[in-house]
């Protein structure tokens, strides 16, 4: 694990990209799965997800560094583990600010650092198709990346001396495009954005193939609630 203030660095330390990964406490992460998850496996597969996530970000060769935004020390502790910086939640107020913080955390060591701000929630996560929309995305000031639906987001890139000005939630895609963000266009790039919010997602997430922590916690005997799907 990293100390406090160490940059996460990958095998690929010339990357161009910080991203920035927000991770709510566990106990109140992914609330929308609680049916098809149970109360129990909700928190761990919301780690899982980061997990998952944040290896595939570091075996990137795009990307040069990590760091996690969370004030759950269990997350903290487990995503330092894989390489990633954690970053205290200072605001506290919302997503949106845990995004512009990580941001400014990650420019206040290296100002002149291309940052983009990634999901957690992305257990499917392929290395080579990040590095495609990471290479799109630098032909531009801010970028994003639309979500499977096309109404949200899972990817916003700020080119350096960028602010990042994050607008996640709900219909962010919409909110992104008004601000002046390009749309990233790219074929082929289904697991960076297939974002787990519900079941179905979910589903759609396994049948992209996901990461092994997801797919260990998902299959472990008896950890699902009754009527859960395999």
């Amino acid at each position: 694990m990293r100390k406090d203030g160490e940059l996460a660095t990958n095998t690929h330390p010339t990357g161009p990209w910080s991203l920035v990964v927000p991770l709510k406490p566990l106990v109140r992460a992914k609330s929308r799965l609680a049916r098809a998850a149970g109360p129990g496996l909700r928190p761990r597969l919301a780690l899982a997800f980061a997990q998952d996530t944040v290896a595939a970000a570091l075996a990137c060769p795009a990307v040069r560094d990590v760091a996690v935004v969370t004030d759950d020390p269990v997350a903290a502790l487990t995503l330092g583990a894989l390489g990633a910086r954690t970053v205290p939640d200072g605001p506290a107020a919302g997503l949106n600010a845990a995004l512009a913080h990580g941001a400014g955390a990650v420019r206040a060591r290296r100002p002149d650092a291309a940052v983009a701000a990634l999901n957690a929630d992305l257990p499917a996560l392929r290395p080579a198709e990040l590095s495609r929309v990471l290479e799109a995305a630098g032909k531009y000031p801010r970028a994003f990346l639309p979500d499977a639906a096309g109404i949200g987001t899972t990817l916003l890139s700020a080119a350096p001396g960028v602010e990042l000005r994050p607008a996640f939630g709900g219909a962010s895609r919409r909110r992104h495009l008004l601000s002046g963000a390009v749309e990233i266009l790219v074929d082929g790039v289904a697991s960076v954005r297939r974002d787990v919010d519900t079941g179905e997602d979910l589903q759609a997430a396994l049948a992209l193939g996901v990461g092994p922590r997801t797919a260990e916690h998902w299959a472990a005997p008896g950890t699902r609630p009754a009527g859960g799907r395999a």
